[in-house]
């Protein structure tokens, strides 16, 4: 009987683990979408580029607020609990985004989408905590980060495929309705761990005495948030997450679409199918750079230091050669920005993680993750303001000039972002 309860819980959380990865697939494609349908929803709302910047924005102020709190929910609520009813706010937000007739309209439910899919990440990490080992949780992780791979993915071509033949109104309706659908699985099917079922927890599956079952002593949340903000180690890593994310955020989440159209001549599905290298990278860049990290280098801070390099490299080549670059040219290196501005925040967050002790892992996971976000709530609007600040060469067309002035910027942020990595602790762990 014991065995096949063994069978019961280690078969069931694979149920729950699916569900809530196409749940962060969601997340990631809500994120990313409006590079692709950045120039349909600028001619039918009539807005302009700052304003398409603050549209864009809209979904990550809610996001970045609500990291402190995503732990305390969790706790509080349970993060079975948290997930349904903030997605159930994203599937409305998205419905109210495809029926939005101005900008008001859209900012608001953009508001709404960004605060429901804020509340995913985090639960999802409780909730592998106590459904996984801790040797297995990096590689769960791995897979979760990949499945966010999958969500930019979604929200290229395919989006501009379904864009073309149905509208971006249309296709916001489908994705909120999956983004309700998912919200229904969660809440029937994921439970926050295997005691709540009536099943043993993994502790006791591996015959772990009480004594190493037992839980960690709680450090109340003011007292772990204090600890976070004090530590002189912990600013570096979140002014590189504010500048290199951010980076990432702005370019590939929203403005790299109408570069590409407007300064290459490419149809929506020609630049939608050279973000999608956006997605490869994640997918390709997660396993690859924890393997550097963990084989290879047998360090976090160089590996961190080596791809903030190579973005910094990339931006300065981008600076230097902005148009006239070959098709296969962009194809590579939007494939290696993606790498080294969005797989790499996986050393970022084992870098807070390892930083702090395991009893305020959420707390500092949570404080940290408020830093990219808050990188593109800002840089999304001020890139879209300089764009708007230069002359346009037609009709929502942005000139030469005004993209070369954006990359500027964007460069700008990698030398902030480089130059924080001298500043990291090394936490890899000594071996013995």
């Amino acid at each position: 009987m014991g065995s096949d309860i063994t069978q019961k819980v280690l078969r069931y959380r694979w149920i729950i683990f699916w569900i809530m990865a196409l749940a962060y697939v969601f997340v990631y494609f809500h994120r990313l979408c409006p590079a692709v349908v950045a120039l349909d929803l600028q001619r039918d709302l009539q807005a302009s580029g700052w304003f398409m910047g603050l549209l864009a924005s809209a979904y990550f102020y809610p996001y970045a607020l609500m990291q402190f709190p995503a732990g305390l929910l969790s706790d509080s609520l349970g993060p079975r609990k948290t997930v349904t009813c903030f997605l159930v706010i994203a599937g409305v937000g998205s419905l109210v985004f495809g029926m939005a007739t101005g900008m008001d309209v859209a900012v608001v439910a953009r508001v709404m989408v960004g605060l429901g899919v804020s509340m995913v990440f985090i639960p999802t990490m409780k909730i592998l905590s106590a459904w996984f080992r801790v040797r297995e949780f990096a590689f769960m992780t791995a897979i979760l980060n990949t499945m966010g791979g999958i969500g930019a993915l979604t929200a290229a071509t395919p989006l501009a495929l379904t864009t073309e033949s149905y509208g971006w109104r249309f296709s916001f309706e489908i994705i909120g309705a999956g983004t309700l659908l998912i919200a229904l699985f969660v809440w029937i099917l994921v439970r926050n761990r295997p005691e709540e079922i009536g099943w043993p927890s993994l502790a006791e599956i591996d015959h772990i005495g009480p004594g190493a079952s037992a839980k960690p002593p709680v450090i109340p949340l003011w007292e772990g948030a204090r600890r976070v903000l004090t530590e002189k180690y912990f600013w570096p890593i979140a002014v590189w997450f504010f500048c290199l994310v951010g980076i990432f955020f702005s370019f590939g989440g929203l403005w790299a679409g109408p570069f590409l159209m407007h300064t290459y001549g490419m149809t929506r599905t020609e630049a939608g199918n050279i973000l999608n290298m956006i997605a490869v990278g994640l997918i390709v860049g997660s396993p690859l750079i924890s393997f550097l990290s963990d084989k290879v280098f047998r360090s976090r801070k160089k590996v961190l230091m080596l791809f903030s390099s190579i973005l910094f490299v990339l931006l300065l080549g981008l600076n230097f050669f902005p148009t006239g670059l070959s098709r296969i040219t962009l194809y590579v290196g939007m494939l290696i920005f993606s790498i080294s501005s969005s797989a790499i925040v996986v050393i970022g967050f084992t870098t807070t993680k390892e930083l702090f002790p395991v009893e305020i892992a959420g707390t500092s996971v949570g404080t940290v993750n408020l830093f990219p976000f808050l990188g593109g709530a800002i840089l999304q609007p001020v890139l879209g303001w300089i764009l708007e600040a230069y002359p346009k060469v037609g009709p929502g067309v942005y000139s030469l000039s005004g993209y070369r002035a954006m990359l500027v910027v964007l460069f700008g942020a990698s030398i902030v972002a480089l130059a924080s990595t001298f500043f990291m602790k090394e936490t890899f762990p000594a071996r013995s």
